[in-house]
């Protein structure tokens, strides 16, 4: 039979398109779903034939199995949508085609895009709305999670992975809590996180393990375990934290070489907690003048001049600076150009800020691992980030620079 059209109706066809370009694509996806569910059905059938050892309809004496017809089913594939098969079967039930698993109603690569989708933000039930939009069928939030599990032996590889290869000389060190369903109740459960430094100033996700930080003997542990898995302690040289109990001595027993750095926000918070509000600013001012000096020597010089000047006014905030100076101005042994990433937690505060980010929309954690899953999927994606700032290297368009280009570069010379 010879098909014919005649140029009114391809007119029509056009014209069609015109008032509907929508159609024309989705034309386009039926016959690719048409063409890939034949092109699947021959796969097998090819398969089949394999396995016998005989083409349809070629009798063999001896031979006690035979085709049985065939079975239809959809199997949804990425970039494609749900296509139909027809899978062959043998008279005895023992084929089993290799091409579409038989328990698998779509291929992996959609279901790495539906993980991908759920640790970056989207809910199993917004993921499970919109999957037949994106595939053609309907996941179920239950499947979604049951994927998503897949992932836990690949997320504890990572937690695991061996350290030794990576030259650590810093260490960012917190916690971070997260509201988790710990068997029929829900807990409060904190997760320490330590975030490495590497020779060439490269930032890495070390460890993230759940455990008290408010004990010492939580970070003990930590540090063990960072240390078992071959991390060189002898190469760390300093330490950045707050004032967690507890951990500055743990840190100092685990890594006697290293120094440590007390994060100067904090310091700064705990100091002007004490002082009435009237004195706050020129306060503030006062410990801007010594976190930022030129030079350690710099520093001491302005840390006697706000003693002096407020220690019979606010002796309590002067005591509360005193005791954690020393800490503050650690930084000043390193290199000048690492100096504005050291003299605060801002780095891990970042992190467990995108940690909180994600967290915030489940408002319930379902679990450790669940837990561990999410934030080491935020990790990786800080690490990438990460990349293209290493510590040391100053970006171009702080605003020293940006003055540097106006004194030079403009028309104002």
């Amino acid at each position: 039979m010879k098909l014919e059209v005649t140029v009114s109706e391809i007119a029509d066809i056009f014209k069609e398109i015109q008032e509907r370009p929508g159609q024309l694509f989705e034309m386009i996806r039926l016959d690719i779903r048409e063409v890939v569910g034949k092109y699947l059905t021959t796969m097998m059938n090819a398969e089949l034939t394999h396995y016998l050892g005989r083409d349809p309809y070629v009798r063999v004496s001896g031979a006690v199995n035979h085709r049985n017809g065939s079975y239809g089913r959809g199997f949804a594939l990425k970039g494609v949508g749900e296509v139909h098969v027809d899978v062959p079967r043998d008279r005895k039930g023992e084929f089993k085609t290799s091409v579409i698993p038989r328990s698998k109603q779509y291929e992996e690569e959609v279901a790495r895009d539906f993980s991908i989708l759920f640790l970056a933000g989207v809910s199993t039930r917004s993921l499970s709305m919109i999957s037949e939009r994106l595939i053609g069928r309907r996941i179920s939030p239950a499947e979604i999670s049951s994927v998503n599990a897949e992932l836990n032996t690949a997320v504890e590889a990572w937690r695991r992975r061996d350290l030794s290869q990576e030259l650590v000389k810093y260490l960012f060190i917190d916690g971070v809590h997260f509201n988790m369903r710990m068997g029929r109740s829900i807990e409060i459960v904190p997760v320490l996180v330590a975030i490495g430094v590497t020779e060439t100033g490269q930032k890495l996700v070390l460890s993230l393990q759940s455990g008290d930080k408010e004990s010492a003997t939580s970070w003990r542990e930590f540090f063990k375990d960072l240390k078992s898995r071959g991390l060189d302690g002898e190469k760390v040289t300093l330490g950045m934290m707050d004032g967690l109990p507890g951990l500055e001595t743990v840190f100092r027993e685990e890594f006697p070489k290293a120094k440590v750095q007390r994060c100067q926000v904090h310091v700064a918070r705990n100091v002007l907690a004490k002082v009435p509000k009237k004195f706050k600013q020129d306060v503030a001012n006062g410990l801007r003048s010594i976190f930022y000096a030129p030079s350690q020597e710099k520093a001491w010089e302005y840390f006697e001049g706000f003693r002096q000047r407020w220690q019979k006014i606010i002796p309590s905030a002067v005591e509360c600076l005193e005791r954690n100076i020393d800490a503050c101005l650690t930084f000043f042994n390193f290199p000048p150009e690492e100096w504005i990433s050291l003299r605060t937690t801002n780095m891990i505060e970042r992190l467990n800020k995108e940690f909180r980010r994600r967290t915030k929309v489940m408002e319930i954690v379902a679990g450790e691992i669940a837990c561990y899953r999410i934030l080491a999927y935020i990790s990786l994606k800080m690490e990438m980030h990460w990349r293209s700032s290493p510590i040391g290297k100053v970006r171009k368009n702080l605003p020293f620079f940006k003055e540097l280009a106006y004194e030079y570069f403009t028309q104002k010379t």
